[in-house]
């Protein structure tokens, strides 16, 4: 019998269709404008034979061979749930007992759900917290040196991931945009909390407004076609070399809004000095910008109405900070912040449902749980954590002391994802004693855990999806009963807290019925104080959708209004209430790698210092999956050359090294190396190559650090070293390569396939 049942996911809302208990097809939501395509991989993906069908421990883990061993080499055990159970919570208790509570990372990065309750990292850290406590991380991958800077410089975050000005205000009263990095349509489909509302149609209608659009990138296709953006070629991680010109540049004309920067700002005149030699030709030479451009567009912003943004990937990359706060000394000299859709903000082209015009709403999430543990590292340092026991990390002011992990706990994410150096990763990873996973495939992190526990995913749970970029809040229902053994991580985590005492602390004693209701009403209750009278559950979950009240045209929103309008009586959160051009904060930190004001600071890598046969690596978000969410399905595996990951190039550069489109190649440097297949693309800048994130880690030799990869994930190359001492993001975009004809027959990719499989012996 056919069955179709609301449902979302990151990618977008959706009707799931089933027959006899598979998933068959998706059908867009039909009020999404632009639905994305990736939901036809779903099918596929979630009925793959990648699935972790029942509990299984590493042979290795169970014949004592724990710490100090490398991971990602043995064969697994299968266990039954009970024994699975027991085994897990006396370990638990033995590593809280011998070592502490610090002595559990429960970092859990990933995107695991759209769903608001069975979110698996805050399920995990519901157990750790209420279990004694945890090691934890802050900030996202996507926007760390961000989150950990723009505070100083502006006091918020909105800037970055709130409420900015939205593209209806930026589309009645801006004339022209610079978008450093682009505006990506792809990775307008996906957003943490699902979405029916992707901000293509606003970027569109903006253009049709008579907005100008100018990508300031090494790559064309970073805007999409629609746009008819006019394309400035620009080196990687040379953006704050540029702007600086810019800022130089108006000052030479004598053009800087004084009264602007003498009543909304601090440290103009300790940040002017230092531009005297920031000249446009001065830029030429670090960015491969002509001075004329940069001088035009500087006098351009001028003349007009003008919106500034850069994508997050800038401030994935060697000192990431130094764009962003170029980027709003530029803001401050114009004197546009907080006028009329102008100003400046970051990562329009970066995330689902960013900028589109929205309500500051009331959130749907799992209640926090307090975690006892004060320790914590910065999300992109996780292998220093693991490197250093007892050592220290510099962060945003703060000497951070690293505990001795003994064990990790991994719920809805994939380091081998999202880290960087995954050699490096590797040699860090044997250094525990136990890694637990909970995970529904046999990804990259399974295959490297010492116990996988099987996850059920979105389709074989009901939940509520949520997210405050969006219009609406989505049911999603249980489309398929959960696959081989899986269960639900809440499931998991409540047996295991039962186990130790604190199930009924746990589950509140409700089941996920319960909890649905429960976080439901609470929501309707909070947005019934704010005027909003949502239906009640049974009429919400009948009709599988809410949708909130619509903006009007002269609601259109800017950021920082009320501050240009009267700064004293609306001031930042800053020390001084005004933008901080020169923060005596970070100067008082004395990092040599992090000034107290915007600067260009040369890369430690960069085609500045390249050899002849070197490219810069970028590697961007894919649009064939999220991350490397659905890997396994029929749009990502049609993307690829001879089943690996493409690597686009000029074709100039493959002429060079005699390469041709379609071929397979080895991409390498000193930190590792791994195979991908030839695009051939003349809309990028030369010297410079993409390949992107989410291909599952295929090492050639499992468990061997240095090994090569076989499907193409850029991780393997990009360098694990932080943004800065402030700031610790991630700097993923700051390598360089060389990539050669792959000789050798090729070998297979098995990404997709479980590990080997042992009994035990009695």
């Amino acid at each position: 019998m056919t069955e179709i049942k609301p449902h979302a996911a990151h990618w977008g809302f959706f009707d799931a269709v089933t027959e006899g208990g598979r998933l068959v097809a998706v059908r867009p939501f039909a009020r999404d404008p632009v639905p994305a395509s990736l939901i036809d991989s779903m099918p596929a993906t979630v009925h793959s034979a990648a699935r972790v069908d029942q509990p299984y421990v590493r042979k290795g883990w169970l014949e004592g061979r724990r710490a100090g061993h490398a991971r990602g080499g043995d064969a697994f055990v299968p266990m039954s749930w009970d024994r699975v159970t027991r085994l897990l919570a006396e370990e638990t208790a033995r590593v809280r007992a011998e070592h502490g509570d610090a002595a559990i990372y429960g970092g859990s990065y990933g995107w695991s759900s759209a769903g608001r309750f069975h979110h698996a990292k805050s399920q995990l850290q519901r157990y750790l917290g209420l279990g004694g406590g945890y090691t934890t991380s802050i900030n996202a991958y996507s926007y760390a040196t961000a989150q950990a800077l723009i505070p100083h410089v502006v006091g918020t975050n909105e800037v970055v991931l709130g409420r900015m000005t939205d593209w209806a205000a930026i589309a009645q009263h801006a004339k022209l945009m610079l978008c450093f990095g682009g505006l990506a349509a792809k990775n307008g489909y996906v957003t943490s909390g699902g979405a029916a509302m992707t901000y293509g149609p606003n970027m569109r209608a903006a253009r049709a407004a008579g907005l100008r659009f100018v990508n300031i990138s090494p790559y064309r296709g970073d805007t999409e076609d629609a746009l008819a953006a006019e394309w400035v070629p620009i080196r990687p991680g040379t953006d704050a070399a540029m702007i600086l010109a810019m800022v130089q540049h108006i000052v030479a004309l004598g053009r800087e809004d004084r009264a602007f920067l003498a009543t909304h700002c601090v440290g103009w005149d300790k940040l002017a000095p230092t531009l005297t030699d920031r000249t446009p030709e001065w830029a030429e030479g670090i960015t491969g910008v002509p001075a004329a451009t940069i001088q035009a567009l500087a006098e351009q912003c001028l003349a007009q109405p003008t919106m500034l943004t850069a994508a997050w990937s800038l401030q994935r990359a060697d000192y990431g900070e130094q764009p962003y706060w170029a980027l709003i000394a530029l803001a401050a000299a114009l004197g546009n912040v907080g006028k009329p859709g102008q100003g400046v903000a970051f990562g329009y082209g970066s995330s689902g449902g960013i900028g589109n015009p929205r309500r500051e709403m009331p959130g749907i999430s799992l209640p926090a749980t307090r975690n006892p543990v004060s320790h914590f590292i910065p999300v992109g340092r996780v292998t220093e954590l693991l490197e250093r026991p007892g050592g220290t990390l510099h962060y945003n002011g703060r000497d951070l002391t690293l505990p001795d992990i003994r064990m990790v706990w991994w719920a809805g994410g994939n380091p081998f994802h999202h880290h960087q150096d995954l050699n490096r990763l590797l040699r860090a990873w044997a250094k525990p004693e136990t890694i637990v996973v909970q995970e529904p495939w046999w990804t990259a992190l399974a295959r490297h855990a010492d116990i996988v526990l099987p996850a059920t995913t979105t389709l074989e749970r009901n939940d509520i999806a949520h997210s405050s970029r969006d219009r609406f809040v989505r049911a999603m229902h249980q489309a398929i009963p959960p696959q081989g053994l899986a269960r639900h991580d809440h499931d998991i985590l409540a047996d295991l807290a039962d186990a130790q005492g604190f199930r009924a602390r746990f589950t509140e004693q409700r089941d996920e019925g319960a909890w649905l209701r429960f976080l439901y009403d609470k929501w309707r209750t909070a947005c019934a104080r704010q005027g909003f009278q949502a239906p009640d559950f049974d009429s919400f979950w009948a009709e599988g959708h809410v949708e909130m009240p619509p903006i009007e045209p002269h609601e259109a929103f800017t950021q920082f209004s009320d501050f240009a309008a009267d700064p004293e009586a609306n001031p930042l959160d800053t020390p001084s209430g005004k933008v901080e051009l020169f923060s005596e904060t970070i100067a008082g930190f004395n990092r040599p790698d992090c000034p107290g004001h915007p600067t260009w600071l040369t890369p430690r890598e960069w085609l500045g210092a390249a050899a002849a046969d070197e490219l810069h690596l970028l590697s961007q978000q894919p649009p064939t999956r999220l991350h490397s969410q659905l890997d396994p399905g029929p749009i990502a595996a049609a993307d690829k050359i001879e089943g690996r990951e493409p690597i686009r190039m000029h074709p100039e550069d493959a002429a060079v090294r005699g390469l041709a489109a379609g071929q397979v190649v080895r991409v390498f440097n000193a930190r590792g190396a791994c195979l991908a297949g030839v695009r051939l693309d003349p809309n990028l800048t030369r010297g410079v190559v993409l390949l992107a994130t989410g291909a599952w880690f295929d090492p050639l030799e499992p468990g061997v650090p240095g090994s090569l990869c076989v499907h193409g994930n850029p991780n393997v190359l990009t360098a694990d070293i932080g943004t800065s001492s402030l700031t610790q993001g991630p700097s993923a975009q700051s390598c360089l390569v060389r990539v050669e004809a792959w000789s050798g027959p090729l070998p297979p990719v098995r990404s997709f396939h479980p590990p080997v499989i042992e009994e035990m012996p009695a």
